[in-house]
């Protein structure tokens, strides 16, 4: 692919915090301090003096002064050095180590740093070494180091401005770094820009007098359209996570080095159409609705992640014509529903949460009336999915009976027994429990008439949706005895925070189990979904992989390698593989490896090819017709 030419152009680029994610003189402290019982308030000392020569509050003489007194370091400490430095550089630094390489004539290293530590770090990515301009220790007769070489300009102050003006560079110079001295060769109007590096520490006052922040060395080089090992900057891909979930997710995102927005509660139609505004990755659970106008508004979604089993709360037609990937977590928090529904059904068909309210009212009613066993019972699962099945198998340990009921055709586990149609599981069952999908169809899937058609005094359970149970028929069923007891843990309008008031006429009926749709709200499947659902967006994210997507054709991508990677989301339409093909026999562009998947409404082509190549080509693939979107990975 085509870069911007770096002729006359010159990259000044500091070492400490910068081209390395440590400060070495700090570092050096650590190694040559150790034993000395005042090494942590000694190595408090030489952390506040680099952070005040960085801010400019003192000078870089003083600085270099005061550290050196402290250190107590001698030559043999340097190998040490070297050899922690070596693991310590940056990581976006070491992503573009070929960019390093093939540009090595136009990048200087100007540090205030020393030569002995900085030259076998630098060299190591393909840095010249009389490229490096940095301070040189001085030693006594034993080898201890006392100072520096006075005459050096870098060990004076504004010595960078100093040694940049003597260099003469004739052309455009970029300065790259974290501290104070960086700035003043663009102060001084020696340097076009100077970008501030963010990526291991931020200093605010060298920050507000940057031209640019350059949280990576990905970012300066982006910016610049210069070759770099990313595609896009992972700093610039925007997270948001709503609907407080689990803190690992934070976390694997933030590893990245995503920029993530976390917000505990759900978000209305217009407040995420508000904060979507330039989104990459949204993540939500149930409560938050993505709609087609949330959509339409989001104007840099490329996925959408259910922090939850089901998808309804999202309009999947409407990403899919978008080109929006969305993934889910089908399985993380099966067992936590089952183990819910499996506690819910003994309490229930014991009683004993009437039991347990007389108990708190200080009445004694030492009974077994309407109190039985599950063992040999009848249970009835309408949906046969990842949870019925489940459920089924743990049932049946407790000695239950299990039929099931499916719209889809399901092979049965163990001596669970399908039933033809609804009608018959709910005459046959002695406790119905729900676990079907969200989809529209399934409203007052459960009313009137199927609660006429249950066994009285059934045990009836809703862990799956709350609009497939018509709320006001399972009040009457309850009151007149066809229900004898119940558990609902979703229903049709649920709080959106836990400050607002659950309002609901099942409240404060006999033998009625009501939980705030916590089904699989337990430490570990909150975990579990916290690294799945993470996982798969950046799969897709990094890589184009869109298995276990809910609404895209599922491709599972092999690792890219030495290539580029073209994405291409369309409508399903004949030819297009032929037309992108066509393209790139036209630039005569090899083709390293080619997959291609379809569903009804789309098709998702990745394409990787050799890296030369025209930026034309990239510009005549997006203008296809019924092109939806275009990626490139690298």
């Amino acid at each position: 692919m085509l870069t911007k030419q770096l002729e006359q152009t010159y990259f000044v680029i500091d070492f400490d915090s910068t081209f390395t994610k440590v400060e070495a003189l700090d570092v050096l402290g650590e190694i040559s301090l150790i034993g000395r019982p005042d090494r942590d308030d000694v190595l408090a000392q030489i952390k506040a003096i680099t952070d005040r020569g960085m801010a400019g509050e003192i000078s870089l003489a003083q600085s270099l002064e005061l550290r050196l007194k402290l250190l107590n370091a001698h030559r043999d400490h340097l190998p040490a050095l070297i050899e922690t430095l070596m693991t310590k550089v940056s990581d976006s630094f070491q992503r573009n180590r070929v960019f390093l390489a093939e540009n090595a004539e136009q990048i200087f290293i100007v540090s205030s740093g020393f030569k002995e530590f900085i030259v076998p770090i630098v060299t190591a990515l393909g840095i010249k070494e009389e490229h490096v301009f940095a301070n040189t220790f001085t030693y006594d007769g034993n080898g201890n180091i006392i100072g520096c070489d006075c005459d050096n300009p870098l060990a004076t102050d504004k010595g960078k401005v100093k040694l940049i003006r003597d260099m003469k560079l004739d052309g455009d110079i970029y300065v790259i770094g974290d501290g104070y001295t960086d700035y003043e060769i663009r102060e001084a109007g020696l340097a076009n820009k100077f970008y501030a590096f963010t990526e291991n520490v931020l200093r605010p006052s060298v920050v507000e007098k940057a031209d640019h922040i350059a949280p990576s060395l990905d970012d300066f080089l982006f910016d610049n359209k210069l070759s770099r090992s990313l595609s896009y900057p992972k700093s610039r891909i925007k997270v948001l996570l709503l609907e407080n979930v689990h803190p690992v997710a934070l976390q694997l995102f933030e590893q990245e080095g995503f920029q993530v927005e976390l917000r505990k509660g759900a978000l209305d139609e217009d407040e995420l159409i508000e904060a979507i505004q330039g989104v990459h990755i949204l993540g939500i659970r149930s409560k938050t609705m993505v709609t087609r106008r949330v959509l339409e508004s989001a104007n840099k979604l490329m996925t959408v992640g259910a922090f939850c089993i089901g998808t309804n709360q999202i309009d999947l037609q409407a990403c899919t014509e978008r080109g929006i990937a969305v993934f889910n977590a089908p399985y993380s928090n099966t067992r936590s529903v089952v183990e819910l529904a499996i506690g819910e059904i003994i309490m229930l068909i014991r009683n004993v949460v009437t039991k347990s309210n007389q108990m708190h009212a200080g009445v004694w009613d030492k009974s077994a009336t309407n109190s039985f066993e599950v063992r040999g019972k009848k249970l009835g699962l309408v949906g046969y999915g990842n949870i019925g099945t489940q459920l089924s198998v743990v049932a049946e340990a407790l000695g239950m009976e299990v039929y099931f009921y499916d719209v889809v055709d399901k092979l049965s586990l163990g001596n669970a027994r399908k039933c033809k149609s609804l009608d018959e599981l709910l005459a046959i069952a002695d406790i119905i429990s729900l676990h079907t999908d969200g989809r529209k169809d399934n409203k007052n899937l459960i009313g009137a008439r199927e609660f006429s058609l249950m066994k009285k005094g059934v045990i009836f359970l809703n862990l799956s949706r709350g609009h497939i149970v018509d709320i006001q028929a399972l009040v009457e069923a309850i009151k007149s005895g066809q229900v004898a007891g119940t558990g609902i843990d979703v229903f049709p309008y649920e709080p959106k925070t836990n400050a607002e008031a659950f309002i609901n006429e099942l409240r404060g009926l006999p033998n009625v189990i009501l939980t705030p749709h916590i089904g699989g709200s337990t430490e570990e499947a909150q975990e579990n979904i916290g690294n799945f659902v993470p996982a798969k967006l950046l799969e897709y994210i990094n890589n184009g992989s869109t298995y276990g997507s809910v609404n895209f054709p599922e491709l599972q991508l092999p690792l890219l390698k030495d290539s580029h990677r073209l994405l291409h989301i369309h409508t399903n339409m004949p030819g297009i593989l032929a037309r992108m093909n066509n393209i790139f026999a036209k630039y005569n562009i090899n083709i390293r490896g080619q997959y291609l998947k379809t569903t009804e409404d789309i098709g998702y082509v990745i394409t990787d090819v050799a890296k030369n190549y025209s930026d034309e080509v990239v510009e005549e693939l997006k203008a296809i017709d019924n092109t939806i979107k275009f990626r490139l990975l690298y």
